[in-house]
């Protein structure tokens, strides 16, 4: 897949995850929050607690594995990392949070076959 698919296929991904949340109830705070340590794709809330959320988005057929499980412990750190700098950033004394992994599946024709949320993932 090119870099520029690659980079559609994350970016409808992206969005279809920040409809999903906004349908549950959740406000979206910020999308792709960048800072040197890296960037968290989604920073939303509900119900008081601060929520970073990694979106991975896989496509049918592909070859390497579900779009949850790519979500390894390096990338945990890095997310984990991000979000400390975005607390202290925002100056927020570490509210209730937790970190989210939304996984996106699409067909191929682009259309969304399964978004799964899995809270409190990492």
């Amino acid at each position: 897949m090119s870099e520029d698919r690659r980079r559609q296929t994350g970016l409808a991904g992206e969005t279809a995850a920040c409809r999903y949340l906004e349908n549950e109830g959740y406000t979206v705070i910020e999308r792709n929050w960048r800072c040197r340590s890296g960037e968290i794709d989604i920073i939303a809330s509900i119900d008081d607690t601060l929520i970073f959320v990694e979106v991975r988005t896989r496509r049918a057929g592909g070859r390497f594995g579900t779009a949850a499980e790519s979500v390894d412990r390096r990338k945990q750190q890095q997310v984990a990392l991000v979000a400390q700098v975005y607390l202290r950033m925002r100056q927020l004394n570490y509210p209730p949070m937790r970190f989210d992994v939304i996984a996106v599946s699409m067909n191929r024709d682009d259309s969304i076959s399964e978004i799964k949320h899995i809270k409190a993932a990492f």
